[in-house]
């Protein structure tokens, strides 16, 4: 085999048609484009416009929020810590926490903090300092003998009038 000597497939790419290439060619003068008006033109940018009426998704209802206060937590299950500690990059007798899980690369990032979650039933006593946590990984946690501190987020001010 010669890098040379390399080709595709017959019939396996397709030439580009030209457009605009005289009237004899059957896609000249307008080149498929029809005829005059903003349509015809390079450059047009009217999706949803709908000739002045009130375009469709400004007809539908608004619905719901977005919570610009809401917290963002990264979700770690506990099947994922368990493979970590399997795999010697987590050790189970010292407190894991979000920057333990970071190290360990079972995380890429902390946001606003770990909130842990159900899984894998873990063989040994852990002890977990998270944001939040499921109560069905709580529950499983403490079966097996070890313990989960859930960090209060620090509340707001309140306003003073």
């Amino acid at each position: 085999m010669e890098l040379n000597r390399l080709s595709d497939n017959p019939g396996a790419s397709k030439r580009r048609k030209r457009v605009g290439r005289g009237i004899g060619s059957g896609t000249g003068k307008t080149a498929g484009r029809g005829m005059k008006g903003q349509k015809s033109r390079s450059g047009v940018r009217i999706k949803g416009f709908e000739g002045g009426q009130m375009p469709l998704h400004r007809r539908m209802p608004k619905r719901g929020f977005n919570n610009i206060f809401r917290k963002d937590f990264v979700e770690v299950g506990l099947d994922r810590v368990a493979q970590a500690i399997e795999a010697g990059k987590l050790d189970a007798k010292q407190p894991i926490d979000a920057d333990a899980l970071k190290a360990a690369g079972v995380i890429r990032r902390v946001k606003d903090g770990v909130r842990l979650l159900g899984g894998a039933e873990p063989k040994a006593k852990l002890t977990f300092n998270v944001a939040g946590a499921s109560r069905p990984a709580i529950a499983t946690v403490e079966k097996a003998g070890g313990s989960v501190t859930v960090a209060k987020a620090a509340e707001p001010a309140e306003a003073g009038g």
